[in-house]
Parts: structure tokens; sequence; C-alpha cells
């Protein structure tokens, strides 16, 4: 009997102890459970180039030439604030006339043989929509190799637009027309630019649309002048500073 009382008495102990564990593993937490994790992203300035988009539709890149250098056309600069391209300017090849004429600068054309309006292209990715301003010169006056001038010709360009697949807001000056002048080494025009807040991500600024881009530069040469059986060039500055615009309206 005493036999079977310990061991019956072990017995129901061991299960006390069992019952026990069971219960404290079992116990239910708190209704909903909650576990906190992360999720991080960062960005950094970009500092490549970046390729050329289509002035008429930015969400495509695309392949220009330079109608003036078969070499060309130049690579942009590095970014993050980089001017990505602008068009070369070719006026044809023209009779020497005593009347005063107005020449029509070429479209852009692209290797796949179609055409464009003539643009400039600009990308911020400094992060944040810091401002910038872009302009251009013409650096002095068309002239031969031998440095005959054509004097008096001046370029205008005409229905200046700006377009972008950015959702930054526009920049605040879109330079509807202008002239370059060319005294001296040429007067720097503002043809662009953004204040802070605007901006942001890759821009063009284009000369017309698909129905004027034949239309929108132009050279006008007066007929008094003297013209040599030559060609004649220039060269043009595209320049983009991080100056913010602080104008309170845009220019046209």
């Amino acid at each position: 009997m005493k036999k079977t009382t310990l061991i019956t008495t072990s017995a129901l102990a061991l299960a006390t102890l069992v019952g026990t564990s069971v219960t404290a593993l079992a116990a239910p937490g708190e209704i909903p459970a909650n576990y906190d994790s992360n999720a991080v992203v960062k960005f950094v300035p970009d500092d490549t180039i970046t390729p050329p988009v289509d002035p008429t539709d930015p969400t495509n890149p695309v392949e220009p030439i330079d109608p003036t250098d078969p070499e060309g056309p130049n690579p942009g600069t590095n970014g993050p604030l980089s001017i990505d391209f602008a068009s070369s300017f070719y006026f044809g090849e023209n009779k020497i006339t005593s009347k005063d004429m107005i020449y029509n600068a070429a479209p852009q054309e692209l290797k796949d043989g179609s055409t464009r309006p003539n643009y400039a292209q600009v990308t911020d990715n400094r992060g944040g929509a810091k401002g910038w301003k872009l302009q251009v010169k013409q650096n002095g006056q068309f002239k031969t190799t031998k440095g005959e001038e054509l004097t008096g010709a001046m370029m205008s360009f005409t229905n200046g637009q700006s377009a972008s697949e950015s959702t930054s807001p526009v920049p605040s000056i879109v330079k509807g027309s202008f002239d370059l002048t060319t005294n001296g080494n040429g007067a720097v025009e503002d043809i662009m630019a953004a204040k802070v807040g605007e901006g942001a991500g890759t821009w063009v600024y284009r000369f017309g649309d698909d129905a004027t881009k034949a239309e929108s530069v132009t050279l006008f040469v007066p007929g008094k002048t003297t013209k040599m059986a030559d060609t004649y060039s220039t060269k043009l500055t595209w320049t983009l500073t991080d100056v913010p615009d602080d104008s309170e309206t845009p220019e046209s």
C-alpha cells in the first residue's frame, strides 16, 4: 500500500507540474498583436549626363544630329545641374542678293530622319527645386574663315515654349521671343528661369511646335551688306546657372 501510494502521489505531482507548464505556454497575448519594422529609401544628387529627349514629347529619348558638324552634337554637361543639349542652326545655301532677306533655320533633325523644333534641354537633379537660370549669347557676328563679317545680320527666335514630364511647377520665365545682338562679344539673353520651388527634373525650351518648327528661328541679312561667295558662321554659348529667378512676373 505504501508503495502504491507513493507512486500515486508522484504521478499526481507530475501531472500537476505538466499541467502548470502547459497552461503557462498557452496563455493568450494581446489581440491583435502589433510589431513595427522599417522601410527606408535615400536619394542623392545625380551627376551623370542626361541624354536628349523629344522636345514635343519629353517622355521619349531621341538622337539629334548637328547639321553644322558631322562629328556633333557635343555631349551634354555633367549633372546634377546640367545642359543636356542645344540645337545648332543651319540657314541653308542661298543665292547672293541685294534685297533684304530672312532665312529660316532648318528644324532639328533626328538620326531616324524625322524633324522636331529646335531646342535646348536642361536638367536639375540636385534634389528639391532650388531654382536656376538658362541664358544664351551669340559670340560675335557671322564671319568667314578669313574674318569677313556678314554686317547687320541678326538671329531672331520666336514661339519659345517649355515642355517637361516633371510634376514640378513650370519655370516662371519662359521667354516667348528674342533677338541675339552682336555688340562686342554678344549680349546675354535670359531665356528660361525657375524660382526656388520650380523647375526640378528635365526641361525643354523649344522654338515652336510641329506646325511652326520651320519658321521659329530666322536670320535677317540686309540687302546692302556685301556678301562673299563663302560660308559664314558664328557660335552660341548656352549657360545654366544655379542663381534662381527672383522676379514676380514672367517675361514674354
